[in-house]
C-alpha cells in the first residue's frame, strides 16, 4: 500500500507511476481536497464543480480518504495507516502533512520497514529548508533559465512546470530502488527528495559543473542558440536538431544551401551564430516555401533530425503517434490521455484504469498491506546498497541511455559499459581538448557525467567474434540497456530475441526515439526532437515570440522513467522467475510530461500556448537588477496572498500591486503593471540587496544563475551535492550526485570514476567470463577489443 500525503504534481505524479504499476495508493486529503482538483490550466476556464482534468490524469486508480488534522479521531486512523503502509509519499502544503504526528521522521518511526519519501524545495535539512519556492524560482537557482531565451530579451523558463514532472521521477526511481532491498530484507528508508537537485541534473544542460571543471570553461556562458532551430512552415511550425558536422552538411542539402555547403568554418556552431541573421534567414525563406510534409518527407530521406512542433490540439493526430496508439481514453472518456512510458514483453496484466476518485470516496474503505514483509535484516543485502547484486550491461550513449547506468551504479550494481574503440560514445567527441592531442576521448566531461561509476569494456561488435563475446557477458548478466535505433542492434543480430535466448532471465530495455515499430522508428531522434513533438517546445518561449527548446531536458527524464520501468521489471522478473523485454520510447515518456496540453484541450478546447515567465494564476517575471559586472537577473514569484502581502510590505504598498486581503490578481493588466513595477524596482538594486529583502518576507526569489554555477549555490554545498571524483586522466573534478538523501547509504555516492576507453577489458573477460591470456591478447591483436579510438596513434 502506498500512503499518498502530498500535495502538488511531484507526488501526484509519483504515485500515478506507483498506481499504473498495480500498487494500493491511498490518497490522504484535507476537507477542502486537494488543491489541484480546483486547477485551470488557462484563465480563460470557470470551475463548474467538476474535478480539473490534470487531477483526474494524475489520480485514476487511486482512493481518497479526507482526514481532518483537527480531528483526534481522524489523525489516529491516519497513523494506523501509515503503520500499515509500504511506501509513504509526503510533502508540505496540506494541513495533514502540516501536523506534527505526519512530520516525515515520526512517521519513519513509527513504520522502519516503509519507505518514506519527502518531496520538498530544497530537502528536508540545509540553511534553505524553509525557504519559499516555485518552479519559476527553482529553475532560476538551477540553471535553467538563464542560458535559454532569445539574445537581446529577457531569458525564459522552460514551460510546464518541468520542475515538478523531473522531481516526480527522481522521487519514484529511488523509492522503487529502495523498495527493492525492502521487499528482501524488511529494512525500510527514508528518501529525502530536493527540487532543487533535481532540477540542477535535468533541466540545465548535461553536468556543467563537471564538465566547467575538466575543460575549465563552462558549456555555455552566454544564451544557447541552436542553428538551426525552430522555424515557421508553410502550415506549421518545424524543429531542427543538428549535432554532427555530417548532420549540418545534410542540412545544408536539405535547405538548398550550396555556398554554406563549401564553408567548413560553418561546420562549427558559434560561427553559424556569428551569421545568425543571414543564416536564420534563409532557413526562414526556405521554410516558408514548403509544408510540414514536404520538410519532413526530405529531411527523413536525409536522415536530418527534423520533427513538427505539436500543441495540444495536434499531436494525438501526428503519423508516429497515432500508428502507435499512444493516446487512449480517460477511464470516464472525457479526454485523451497518453498511455503508459512502457511496454513489456511479455505483457503484464493491466486491467483498466479506475477513474480519479470524488474527494473522500473512499473515507469508509478499509485497506489492507499488499503482501506479507521479511523480518528486518533477513536476507543477504541487508547492509548493502539496494542493488548490490545486479549486473548491467549498459549499451548506451549521449545522455538518456547512459543515466540509467548511472544511477543503478550509484545503487550498488555492477555497470558495464561496453564501447567499440571504432565508433565510442558519441558524447566523448565533446572533447576539451583538440583531436590530434593523446587521448583527446578521455577528456570528455560529459562522458565523465553520464558514466561515473561504471566499468568499461572496449568491445567491437562489427565482427562476429565480437558479438560471440557480448553473448558470452549476456549470460552474466540480469539487465541489458540500449538506446540506438531499433536498426542498429538488429543490424548486428543482437536484437532482443537473440539476446534472450542467450539468457532467458535477462532484462532486455530498449530506449529508442520513437519506438520499436511504427514509420519513425528507425528516424533519428533526441531529446530536443521529442521536446519539439511533445509539445513542451510549443509551451516554452515568450507569449508573441516563436516556441523555444527547453534544451536537453527529456533525456534525464527520459532515463528516469526508464529506470521506473527497469525497476518494475525486476519486481515482475522475481515473481515471474523470467526475463523480459521493456520498451520506453523517449517519446512516450515526453507525452507524459507534457500530458496536460493533450488532456486540457480534449476536455475544453483550450490550447496551452507560450507564456514567457509568466503562470497562471501567478504573479512572476525576470528582472534586470544593477549588477552591471555580471548583467545578473533575478526571478520573483507570488503565487499565494501570504506572499503578495509579504511583497507589498517590502515593496511599500505600491499602488500596482493587489489591494490587502484581496485575491491574487492574474489579469494581463495586473501582470503588465506587476512587471512595470518590479523592472523599476529591481534595476535599481543589487541581486544581493533583493535576495536579503525578500527572502525575509518569505517570497520566492532566485538569482538567474548560469548552469556552471551551481556549485556555488550555499544549499547544495551544505547538502554535499557535488563529490570530487579522481579521474585518472584528468584529475579530480566535481560531480553531481542524486537529488535525494537516504538513511541507508553512508559514505560517498561516487564509488569509482567514469571509465577509460577499455578500461576494464581484463577485468572482465578474464574475471567474469574466464578468457585467459592468450585469448585476451588474440582478441586485442585483431581488433576486437582495444583502449584507443581506431585511426589514433599511440
Amino acid at each position: 500500500m502506498v500512503l499518498d500525503l502530498s500535495s502538488g504534481i511531484a507526488g501526484a505524479f509519483c504515485t500515478k507511476l506507483l498506481a499504473g504499476a498495480g500498487a494500493t495508493v491511498v490518497k490522504i486529503e484535507d476537507p477542502a481536497g486537494d488543491a489541484l482538483r480546483r486547477r485551470a490550466a488557462s484563465r480563460d476556464l470557470t470551475n463548474r464543480g467538476d474535478d480539473a482534468p490534470l487531477f483526474k490524469f494524475l489520480n485514476q486508480s487511486k482512493l481518497s480518504i479526507v482526514i481532518d488534522s483537527s480531528s483526534d479521531a481522524d489523525m489516529k486512523r491516519l497513523m494506523a495507516l501509515a503503520e500499515r503502509a509500504d511506501v509513504i509519499v509526503w510533502s508540505p502544503g496540506s494541513g495533514v502533512a502540516a501536523h506534527g504526528e505526519a512530520a516525515p521522521s515520526r512517521l519513519f518511526h513509527r513504520n522502519p520497514a516503509a519507505i518514506v519519501c519527502t518531496i520538498t524545495p530544497f530537502g528536508l535539512e540545509g540553511p534553505w529548508a524553509r525557504r519559499a519556492a516555485s518552479d519559476l524560482t527553482l529553475q532560476a537557482w538551477a540553471g535553467g533559465i538563464g542560458y535559454r531565451g532569445e539574445p537581446g530579451t529577457a531569458p525564459v523558463r522552460a514551460g510546464g512546470e518541468i520542475s515538478e514532472w523531473a522531481t516526480a521521477t527522481f522521487a519514484a526511481v529511488g523509492l522503487l530502488a529502495a523498495r527493492h532491498r525492502a521487499i528482501q530484507t524488511g529494512i525500510g528508508d527514508l528518501l529525502d527528495v530536493s527540487m532543487l537537485e533535481s532540477v540542477a541534473l535535468s533541466c540545465a544542460l548535461t553536468f556543467p559543473v563537471t564538465s566547467r571543471a575538466v575543460a575549465g570553461r563552462p558549456l555555455t556562458s552566454g544564451r544557447l542558440v541552436s542553428i538551426p532551430g525552430i522555424h515557421r512552415c508553410q502550415d506549421a511550425w518545424v524543429g531542427f536538431m543538428v549535432l554532427t558536422g555530417q548532420q549540418w552538411l545534410d542540412f545544408c542539402v536539405l535547405v538548398e544551401q550550396p555556398e554554406w555547403l563549401g564553408d567548413p568554418t560553418l561546420l562549427l556552431l558559434d560561427n553559424r551564430v556569428a551569421r545568425r541573421r543571414e543564416i536564420v534567414g534563409a532557413i526562414d525563406a526556405w521554410a516558408g516555401r514548403h509544408t510540414m510534409a514536404e520538410i519532413m518527407g526530405l529531411a527523413a530521406a536525409l536522415r536530418v533530425p527534423a520533427a513538427p512542433v505539436g500543441d495540444g490540439a495536434h499531436i494525438p493526430g501526428l503519423e508516429q503517434v497515432a500508428d502507435q496508439g499512444f493516446y487512449e481514453r480517460e477511464p470516464d472518456g472525457s479526454f485523451l490521455q497518453p498511455v503508459p512510458h512502457f511496454r513489456f514483453e511479455p505483457a503484464r496484466a493491466r486491467g483498466p484504469a479506475a477513474p480519479a476518485p470524488a474527494l473522500g470516496r473512499d473515507s469508509d474503505r478499509q485497506t489492507q498491506t499488499q503482501q506479507a514483509r521479511p523480518a528486518p535484516g533477513a536476507g543477504p543485502v541487508a547492509a548493502s546498497r539496494p542493488l548490490c547484486g545486479l549486473r548491467v550491461a549498459d549499451f548506451t550513449a549521449f545522455w538518456a541511455g547512459p543515466v540509467v547506468g548511472r544511477f543503478l551504479a550509484m545503487m550498488g550494481a555492477d555497470v558495464i559499459k561496453i564501447e567499440s574503440p571504432r565508433r565510442p560514445d558519441g558524447f566523448r567527441n565533446y572533447s576539451a581538448k583538440a583531436l590530434d592531442e593523446d587521448q583527446w576521448w578521455e577528456w570528455a566531461p560529459m562522458m565523465h557525467g553520464c558514466n561515473v561509476g561504471k566499468r568499461g569494456l572496449g568491445l567491437d561488435l562489427s565482427t562476429p567474434t565480437g558479438r560471440e563475446v557480448l553473448l558470452r557477458l549476456v549470460k552474466e548478466c540480469d539487465v541489458l540497456i540500449e538506446n540506438y535505433t531499433p536498426r542498429v542492434m538488429e543490424s548486428w543480430g543482437l536484437g532482443h530475441e537473440r539476446l534472450m535466448a542467450a539468457n532467458p532471465d535477462l532484462i532486455v530495455v530498449r530506449m529508442p526515439a520513437f519506438g520499436l515499430a511504427g514509420p519513425w522508428r528507425d528516424r533519428p531522434g533526441y531529446a530536443q526532437t521529442v521536446e519539439q513533438i511533445s509539445g513542451l517546445a510549443w509551451i516554452t518561449g515568450h507569449r508573441d515570440g516563436p516556441p523555444q527548446l527547453p534544451n536537453g531536458q527529456c533525456d534525464p527524464v527520459g532515463g528516469n522513467l526508464a529506470l521506473v520501468a527497469l525497476l518494475l521489471a525486476l519486481q515482475q522478473r522475481r515473481i515471474t522467475g523470467r526475463g523480459l523485454l521493456v520498451e520506453c520510447p523517449l517519446l512516450l515518456g515526453a507525452l507524459n510530461l507534457a500530458a496536460e496540453q493533450v488532456v486540457e484541450y480534449t476536455s475544453t478546447d483550450v490550447v496551452i500556448g507560450r507564456s514567457g515567465n509568466r503562470a497562471f494564476p501567478a504573479l512572476q517575471g525576470v528582472y534586470r537588477c544593477s549588477d552591471r559586472d555580471t548583467q545578473r537577473w533575478v526571478a520573483i514569484s507570488v503565487t499565494t496572498e501570504a506572499q503578495c502581502s509579504g511583497l507589498r510590505h517590502v515593496l511599500g504598498d505600491p499602488p500596482w500591486l493587489a489591494n490587502p486581503g484581496g485575491p491574487l490578481p492574474v489579469s494581463d493588466d495586473d501582470h503588465d503593471q506587476f512587471d512595470a513595477g518590479l523592472t523599476a524596482w529591481c534595476s535599481l538594486r543589487s541581486s544581493d540587496e533583493i535576495l536579503a529583502a525578500l527572502v525575509s518576507a518569505d517570497v520566492p526569489v532566485a538569482k538567474v544563475l548560469m548552469p556552471h554555477e551551481q556549485d556555488q549555490i550555499e544549499q547544495l554545498v551544505a547538502r554535499r551535492f557535488f563529490e570530487d571524483v579522481l579521474h585518472p586522466v584528468t584529475g579530480a573534478n566535481p560531480h553531481a550526485t542524486l537529488p535525494m538523501r537516504c538513511t541507508s547509504i553512508e559514505g560517498p555516492w561516487h564509488l569509482r570514476p567514469a571509465p577509460l576507453l577499455g578500461e576494464h577489458n581484463t577485468d572482465i573477460l578474464h574475471g567474469l567470463l574466464g578468457l585467459d591470456s592468450d585469448e585476451i591478447a588474440d582478441l586485442e591483436r585483431r581488433g576486437i577489443i582495444g583502449t584507443r579510438v581506431v585511426g589514433t596513434s599511440s
